[in-house]
């Protein structure tokens, strides 16, 4: 059975899709990211913003962030320091409107009812969570090696996978991973003994193409010049919570209330930075109530 998907993936593909989710995957960091995509802020300014982070939580991600090369870190005085979107942090942010919009329209939602109708309707779920739950549910080890392979090959036997998504490992390995990908609604069995991507699991080929591109790009002269430490002044701020070149795919704007669902638009809107109702709509993700689509995690 053929998909859709594109070229084979080559190693630089895949260690750099890897790495890119390695990134995203530390709980809160799409948080803080997203946090700082309008403005640089002061330490001090993330806790209004992010009230449910328990202190002794945003520095460890700060520093990770920091470390990545998406965060910078400016320091004016002793105690005025800055954190703020790197140009190659910029650059990531419509990578995580690519995914945002996969968690929307693949993961399970709850049914709650409208409070003017009063109809069942699925739940809204706001940018930030649908991100954090579609990376946990591919950044598991060997999973995005599989899935490259299936989306390269439509069809693949457990020892074909075992071979090219697990070297060394020998074909024992590989059902593990392969039995959570089916229980994720990625991957399915074809009932002759292979596995292929289900529709979801199609789906995220343009994830994997805006992560790969984002991974593999030259970092932005710009960044590779500015010693650690020193950033752009804190008046230079960004407009808009997904600031940054415009792209085909549409980015989520600030709604007009916090506990509304950001739109989708496509260019980013100016607008104040992001509330607490914008990066998600609850603390627990939501459990799956079907097999339809992938389950969040």
């Amino acid at each position: 059975m053929a998909t859709n998907a594109p070229s084979p993936a080559t190693p630089n593909d895949l260690l750099g899709v890897t790495k890119t989710l390695d990134l995203l995957a530390p709980r809160w960091s799409v948080w803080v990211l997203m946090t700082v995509s309008s403005q640089p802020l002061r330490y001090a300014e993330f806790k209004p913003r992010l009230p449910w982070l328990a202190d002794g939580q945003l520095h460890p991600r700060l520093r990770h962030l920091t470390n990545a090369g998406v965060i910078e870190r400016t320091e004016y005085a002793p105690r005025h320091v800055t954190y703020g979107l790197t140009n190659r942090g910029a650059a990531l942010l419509p990578v995580l409107a690519v995914i945002a919009s996969w968690g929307d329209t693949y993961l399970e939602k709850e049914l709650v009812a409208n409070k003017d109708t009063g109809e069942l309707e699925p739940e809204r779920i706001a940018p930030a969570q649908n991100i954090d739950d579609a990376v946990a549910l591919i950044v598991p080890r060997h999973a995005t090696p599989i899935l490259f392979s299936l989306q390269s090959r439509g069809t693949a036997t457990a020892k074909t996978l075992a071979a090219e998504a697990m070297p060394g490992y020998g074909l024992t390995a590989v059902y593990k991973p392969l039995e959570r990908l089916v229980a994720d609604g990625l991957v399915t069995a074809s009932g002759t003994g292979g596995y292929q991507l289900t529709g979801s699991g199609q789906a995220l080929a343009p994830v994997f193409e805006a992560v790969s591109a984002w991974a593999t790009a030259p970092a932005p002269e710009s960044d590779a010049r500015r010693p650690r430490g020193q950033g752009a002044a804190p008046s230079q701020t960004r407009s808009g919570p997904w600031a940054t070149t415009p792209t085909r795919l549409p980015a989520p704007a600030v709604p007009a209330a916090p506990t509304a669902r950001p739109a989708l638009t496509t260019t980013p809107p100016d607008g104040p930075a992001w509330k607490s109702g914008d990066l998600f709509s609850h603390q627990i993700p939501a459990r799956p109530i079907s097999p339809a689509g992938g389950p969040r995690r």
